[in-house]
C-alpha cells in the first residue's frame, strides 16, 4: 500500500522489533514529533521502554499485528530476521517500509547474491547447497571457502570455514544440513559499508563510506572518512549500493557491506534492510543521522543529503567489557572515558550484560582524523579493548 501523501509530525510510526536499533529509531521519530509504537515479544525491550506504546506479542500474532496496524500510520522494521509474512500482512492495511519482498531477499543469502549478480555488482564466487547432489557437484575451485547458512546468520553465526570436500561435508552436517551458501574465501584487504536511504518517490541519498574492523565476526570499529579508500573505489561502492536499492524498489535505510580485495577490486558481501551498526557514528558526526533518514523515508518526507561535519570513530561496546579480568560484573570506567574530548556514549538500556551482547557504542568526534584516532586509542585502552 502506498501513502496518499507524506505522514507529517504528529502522526504515529510503528516498528517491528524492540532492540537497540528500534530504540534509536524511536528517539529520532520522537525528536521530529511523531508518536511511536513498538511490537516485540519482550516486555522489557530497549525500544519498548522508551516508546509511547508497546504491543507485546510474537511477530506473527494476528491480533498483535492488527493492533499495531490500527495504532500507526506507517510501519518499519529494526532487524532483518523479522518474518516477511508479518510485513506483508501489515502492508494490506498501511504503508510498510521496507517492503516484505525486499526484506525477504535480504534474509536469504542465495537470493541476495543473485540480486547482486542481476544488478551487475560483483560478489564472491558461490554455490548454493540444499541437497546432497548439490554438495557433491560443488566446484573444487570454491575451496577454501566459508559455508554459511542461507538464513538467520549474522555477526559471524551460522558460518564455518572449510578447506576440503571432506570438511565441507562435515560442516554441512554440523549446520544441520539446512540450505547453505558456500562462498570462495577471498584475499581481503579491508571491509567497508555504504548506507543509503530511498523514499517512495525514488529519491536516494547516501552517507560517506565507512571502513570497518571486525573481531570474531562482530563489528568492533568503524572509521569515517574511510582512511584507505580511493575516490574511485568510493564512487563505485556508492553507485553499486544505490543500484541495489533502486532495483529492489527499496524504501527505507539500506546498508550494503563490501570487501576491498588486495588487488584493489570491490565485491559485495551482504546487505541489511535497516540502519546498521556501522552507521551509528552518524548520530554525532553528521547533521542528519541514519535513524532520522529512516523516519523521513517511511514517512514520505524529503530526503536531504547528509553532511559529515566531523571525522569519527565508533567503538562497539559488547558485554565483555562488564567482565574484565574474569571478575564479577562491574561497570566500565565511563567517567574516565567521558573526560576525554569528543566522546559520546550511547548505552542501549539493557538491564544485564553478557559476553558478546551489544550493550552500546562510543562515538569519538574531533577536528581532525588524527585527533579522533588518538582519543579513540585512549578510550580503547581505558576500556581494555584491543588497539585500533
Amino acid at each position: 500500500m502506498k501513502p496518499s501523501g507524506p505522514i507529517l509530525p504528529g502522526g504515529t510510526l510503528g516498528v517491528l522489533g524492540g532492540g537497540q536499533l528500534g530504540r534509536m529509531f524511536a528517539h529520532a521519530a520522537q525528536q521530529l514529533g511523531y508518536r511511536t509504537v513498538v511490537l516485540d515479544p519482550d516486555s522489557d525491550s530497549p525500544a519498548g521502554s522508551i516508546a509511547h506504546q508497546q504491543v507485546q506479542t510474537d511477530y506473527l500474532d494476528a491480533q498483535g499485528l492488527a493492533t499495531l496496524a490500527a495504532s500507526c500510520d506507517a510501519v518499519t522494521t529494526e532487524f532483518e530476521n523479522v518474518p516477511a509474512p508479518a510485513l506483508a500482512r501489515l502492508a494490506e492495511q498501511l504503508p510498510v517500509a521496507p517492503a516484505a519482498e525486499a526484506v525477504a531477499v535480504c534474509q536469504d543469502r542465495a537470493r541476495e547474491k543473485q540480486h547482486f549478480r542481476d544488478c551487475g555488482v560483483p560478489c564472491a564466487p558461490f554455490a548454493v547447497i540444499e541437497t546432497d547432489a548439490q554438495l557433491q557437484a560443488v566446484d573444487p575451485g570454491l575451496l577454501p571457502g566459508i559455508l554459511k547458512t542461507a538464513r538467520l546468520g549474522y555477526d559471524g553465526k551460522g558460518q564455518v570455514r572449510v578447506a576440503s570436500p571432506a570438511a565441507l561435508q562435515a560442516a554441512w552436517d554440523e549446520l544441520g544440513r539446512v540450505p547453505c551458501v558456500l562462498e570462495q574465501r577471498l584475499d581481503l584487504a579491508f571491509e567497508v559499508s555504504v548506507i543509503v536511504a530511498r523514499n517512495v518517490q525514488g529519491e536516494l541519498v547516501h552517507f560517506p563510506l565507512q571502513q570497518n574492523l571486525h573481531r570474531d565476526g562482530i563489528l568492533a570499529v568503524t572509521t569515517v572518512p574511510a582512511p584507505d579508500l580511493t575516490a574511485e573505489l568510493q564512487a563505485r561502492a556508492i553507485g553499486a549500493a544505490e543500484t541495489i536499492a533502486a532495483t529492489l524498489g527499496y524504501v527505507g535505510v539500506l546498508c550494503v557491506e563490501f570487501f576491498v580485495l588486495r588487488d584493489g577490486s570491490l565485491v559485495a558481501n551482504e546487505m541489511a534492510p535497516r540502519p546498521h551498526n556501522s552507521g551509528h557514528y552518524t548520530l554525532d558526526a553528521c547533521d542528519v543521522s541514519q535513524f532520522e533518514l529512516q523516519v523521513r523515508a517511511m514517512a514520505g518526507l524529503p530526503l536531504v543529503a547528509p553532511r559529515l561535519h566531523s571525522p569519527a570513530i565508533m567503538l562497539n561496546l559488547l558485554g565483555d567489557l562488564w567482565f574484565r579480568d574474569g571478575q564479577a560484573e562491574t561497570e566500565p570506567p565511563w567517567e574516565a572515558v567521558l573526560a576525554l574530548p569528543g566522546t559520546h556514549l550511547h548505552l542501549y538500556g539493557k538491564r544485564s550484560a553478557r559476553p558478546g551482547r551489544k550493550m552500546g557504542h562510543l562515538n569519538i568526534t574531533g577536528a581532525s582524523a588524527s585527533q579522533v584516532r588518538e582519543v579513540a586509542q585512549r578510550c580503547a585502552e581505558l576500556l581494555g579493548l584491543p588497539g585500533l
